[in-house]
């Protein structure tokens, strides 16, 4: 694993992962670890535009829906060019989630000296992360991890609409570049992690 981890950070360079799946496929469970192990760092959209919903007080994504494009652009995108990542390779947790994103992610990323150089998709079905869903609602308040509006069954629901409706697309262009891994994300959490090490070491040395 570490000389997979040694061969991956290489290949990277100052350069961007950027991982996708439904919510809770795992994306930032995957991310934040893979990061770690890279010496990356971590970048997540979700967590940037909640905290601008608590500073702006607009809680727009309450409703499951994904904030409009100009927005996106506007709160997102000016992250690449930050002076505090600017040595670091980037690990992302699906930035530019509504087709036509990806084009300015990936020009900003690569202005900024953080290309893309590869896209996972943590192939999850609806089945199941509607399971986890459940599982983790049942818990008592201190043990759930989810995020508040997540609590409601329908706005769960929202969010996996739109990933069909809005995010298949971009992940579609990602293919069609050649950037894409797809990994079986309906395993446990270690083993999931393993696989993405593994598909992102084949699909390094390919490169």
């Amino acid at each position: 694993m570490n000389d997979k981890l040694a061969a991956i950070k290489t290949w990277l360079g100052t350069g961007s992962i950027n991982i996708f799946g439904l919510p809770m496929s795992g994306k930032d469970t995957v991310g934040v670890k893979l990061a770690e192990e890279l010496g990356a760092r971590f970048l997540s959209s979700g967590m940037i535009i909640r905290a601008m919903e608590e500073e702006t007080k607009n809680p727009m994504t309450s409703n499951g829906e994904l904030i409009p494009t100009d927005l996106f652009y506007e709160w997102i995108l000016p992250y690449f060019a930050r002076d505090d990542l600017k040595e670091n390779a980037l690990v992302l947790s699906s930035v530019g989630r509504w087709s036509g994103e990806e084009n300015e992610v990936m020009e900003s990323a690569k202005n900024a000296g953080h290309e893309i150089k590869a896209v996972v998709l943590l192939d999850v079905s609806e089945d199941e992360v509607m399971h986890r869903w459940e599982i983790v609602n049942s818990l008592g308040d201190e043990a759930r991890t989810v995020r508040e509006d997540d609590k409601n069954p329908e706005t769960f629901k929202v969010r996996i609409a739109e990933f069909n409706e809005k995010t298949k697309p971009v992940i579609d262009h990602y293919e069609d570049l050649g950037l894409l891994i797809r990994v079986d994300g309906n395993k446990d959490r270690e083993t999931v992690y393993q696989e993405t090490v593994d598909a992102l070491y084949a699909f390094a040395t390919k490169a």
